[in-house]
């Protein structure tokens, strides 16, 4: 597997930070770990997801310690490859390509500010590590877990590398 540390981009002209990960997993794999809620539960922050498959569904995200629930409706339902939700003010794209090798995943979280841009890949950078794990059918405790990697050295470097901070942390 490898994978790229987030990077600050536009998408339509709003900010966002993208991930890419490349795994020597079927793209089916891949697919099921990010759309399935029994599998979501084991690397998103918000535990609890619901929704059906299909654009325009509601979609409730609830179980992370440090923020309230989430609403927002699904923007996006293109089996086995993209998968498009609201998640608050913030919109969530992942994307899963076949590769020879493979599937590479790419996972753009649409900001609702830049200032959440340093915060957010940091926490990214937590949840793919679940992922990683997830998609290896080897589940950690999750991204809010004792067990999984520690938010603040990530954010530091985020910051550090130029991505734009300033938002409140949720504790």
């Amino acid at each position: 597997m490898t994978d790229s540390k987030g990077t600050y981009i536009e998408y339509d002209g709003r900010p966002a930070v993208r991930f890419e990960r490349n795994y020597p997993y079927s793209a089916d794999r891949v697919w099921r770990a990010v759309t399935d809620p029994g599998e979501l539960a084991h690397w998103f922050p918000s535990p609890g997801v619901s929704y059906e498959q299909r654009v325009g569904s509601p979609i409730t995200l609830k179980g992370d310690p440090r923020i309230e629930q989430a609403n927002g409706k699904v923007l996006a339902w293109e089996p086995p490859r993209h998968f498009a939700f609201e998640w608050g003010d913030d919109e969530l794209h992942f994307t899963v390509d076949k590769t020879p090798t493979g599937a590479r995943f790419e996972l753009i979280n649409v900001l609702s500010g830049s200032g959440a841009a340093a915060r957010n890949a940091a926490g990214w950078d937590v949840c793919l590590a679940e992922l990683d794990k997830t998609v290896a059918d080897q589940p950690g405790d999750g991204p809010n877990s004792a067990t999984s990697l520690a938010w603040q050295p990530l954010y530091d470097g985020y910051v550090a590398a130029g991505l734009p901070a300033g938002a409140e942390v949720p504790h």
